[in-house]
């Protein structure tokens, strides 16, 4: 039987990667006969950048820049060896995970950071970059970004603003001289979000990034100036565009100051991976991440390979570290199961990849086929 095994990261414990393999040791010491292929993917957040840089065989490089709080941070990015392609995760500069300890708030948090990774990628001579934006500790719109790529943002008298926060102030945008981009930008955005409103950035993700109830109004204040002066001056009206509230709008920023196109990640990441053409030889699926519950069919990558699973009848398992919504989700999956119901919650945050092999390797021994 032909198995394909495209789990996404199991998030604080495992890469994409790690999964794959781990689910792979255990299907196969149960089932040698079986003929596995590993397929790690992602919808544009964390591991984006290492899914989709073993996909196309890009190497890793490295960049001085600065992180969502202006400190020093490195880093790392890919790039083809033609170098014609750059794919970047934004997580990598500006995400939570790359602050130092510490209470930040998002009113303190830019985007510039990202800025410097995407012009240097401009000046290697790069003509397409794939960003995934996922993870971000920022709630500023791409503001940041777009200052590190040159725009100024001016108020009625004609003074530079400087912080997000005072965005209200804004009448005037002056664009760089030179955008100084790769020339294609495609930015993989794992939610769907508008900029604004009851499900945009702010009162859907900012409580997750720090962001109190009696703030929301502050920032969409700011938020809704932007776009306003974005639709009014550069004849844009992104802010209702599925994934301008992607990562705090930083999907807005992009589309708007680096005429950058958003697009589903996981559909991205399908193209890339040549998703469609491992499924047609696939005769059962196994799939997963850290946690499976109703949202994983809201566009997570995990339910959009389900989806694709499902139109073209192929079996599809998921393997996850915890189940919410159990009965859901054991609705849409031949079998779903997890690594705390297996081990505990202890040992499987402890342990994980041992408990995933031992959870594919029950689910193996399971199968009927």
């Amino acid at each position: 039987m032909r198995v394909l095994i495209a789990p996404d990261k199991f998030k604080g414990t495992l890469t994409a990667r790690e999964a794959a393999m781990a689910i792979g040791r255990g299907w196969i010491s149960v089932r040698p006969w079986d003929q596995l292929e590993l397929l790690p993917i992602s919808d544009g957040g964390d591991g984006f950048g290492l899914v989709l840089a073993q996909a196309l065989a890009a190497k890793p490089a490295t960049l001085a820049t600065v992180n969502a709080a202006s400190g020093p941070v490195r880093a790392r990015w890919w790039r083809t060896a033609d170098s014609q392609l750059a794919i970047i995760e934004s997580a990598r500069v500006i995400g939570l995970a790359m602050l130092p300890p510490g209470r930040f708030h998002p009113f303190q948090l830019d985007t510039r950071g990202l800025a410097a990774v995407l012009q240097h990628a401009a000046r290697r001579g790069i003509q397409r970059c794939l960003i995934g934006i996922g993870g971000s500790a920022t709630n500023d719109g791409g503001f940041g970004l777009a200052r590190g790529l040159g725009w100024q943002f001016l108020d009625a008298d004609g003074n530079e603003i400087r912080a997000w926060t005072e965005l209200h102030r804004l009448r005037r945008l002056v664009a760089p001289h030179k955008l100084n981009v790769p020339t294609r930008v495609e930015v993989a955005v794992d939610v769907r979000n508008p900029l604004l409103g009851a499900s945009g950035c702010t009162r859907i993700y900012g409580p997750q990034k720090g962001l109190r109830p009696d703030e929301f109004t502050i920032a969409e204040r700011n938020l809704r100036q932007l776009a306003a002066v974005v639709r009014d001056q550069l004849g844009r009206n992104l802010a209702d565009e599925p994934g301008a509230g992607a990562a705090g709008g930083l999907g807005f920023g992009l589309a708007a100051f680096a005429d950058a196109r958003l697009v589903p990640g996981f559909d991205l990441v399908a193209r890339c991976t040549d998703l469609d053409r491992r499924l047609a030889r696939a005769q059962l699926v196994l799939t997963g991440e850290g946690r499976l519950d109703a949202s994983t069919f809201m566009g997570k990558g995990v339910g959009e390979l389900w989806r694709r699973c499902a139109a073209r009848q192929i079996p599809c398992l998921g393997l996850a570290g915890v189940l919410g919504d159990a009965a859901k989700v054991r609705r849409h999956f031949v079998r779903a199961e997890s690594l705390v119901e297996l081990a505990g919650p202890e040992a499987a945050l402890a342990t994980p990849a041992i408990w995933l092999r031992k959870l594919a390797q029950r689910l193996a021994a399971a199968w009927q086929a």
